[in-house]
């Protein structure tokens, strides 16, 4: 066995410095493509050094600015670090190479949030469909931006399941032009509308 076909049972075994060794020795050839880098930060990550993945996956997104998962990646890297605005970008990123890509679209919708970035929010909490969190974020922008009848109709669904109402009250309670309800419709009632 020789070069990368080494690999597969370096990481199997958890010979995490054969496989860097293995992976920087790749990464110096002129030719070295994004895998390589992205493999060699995964490697570092699961030896106890991730501080040194974002290098890597810098470079892998140089090598190849279409490998979604290396986005996401350095998106998680950019969080750790709170380097808000460079997590937000490089998740934006995975989502737009990956659009069916769940946990991108929410590491997004949340950095949006806490951003200001409402309408990002709103795109990136539409990709998620009909979960509550996803519910409390659109619920959220829609306040933020004024709209006042798509708030109330996202209001009425996120109260109207006994098991999301304390998502919904910290969604409430979050939005500087949102209405706290007067009282909460009882458990399994139907239509779920308050005042």
């Amino acid at each position: 066995m020789s070069g990368l076909a080494k690999l597969g049972h370096l990481i199997a075994a958890q010979d995490w410095a054969g496989a860097e060794a293995l992976l920087r020795r790749e990464a110096k050839r002129k030719d070295a493509s994004a895998p390589i880098f992205y493999n060699l930060a995964k490697v570092l990550e699961a030896a106890g050094r991730p501080e040194q993945m974002g290098h890597w996956l810098t470079r892998a997104v140089k090598s190849d600015p279409r490998y979604a998962i290396a986005w996401f990646e350095l998106g998680r890297v950019r969080l750790a670090a709170d380097q808000l605005e460079e997590a937000r970008a490089a998740f934006a990123k995975a989502l737009a190479l990956d659009p069916q890509d769940g946990d991108a679209a929410r590491n997004l919708m949340r950095l949006a949030l806490r951003l200001g970035h409402w309408e990002e929010a709103a795109g990136a909490a539409h990709r998620l469909g009909a979960d509550p969190e996803a519910l409390a974020a659109r619920y959220r922008v829609a306040c933020e931006l004024g709209h006042d009848e798509e708030a109330a109709h996202l209001r009425a669904s996120l109260l109207h399941d006994p098991a999301n109402r304390a998502l919904a009250l910290k969604a409430l309670t979050r939005v500087a032009r949102g209405q706290l309800p007067m009282h909460l419709p009882p458990a399994g009632a139907n239509g779920g509308q308050s005042g």
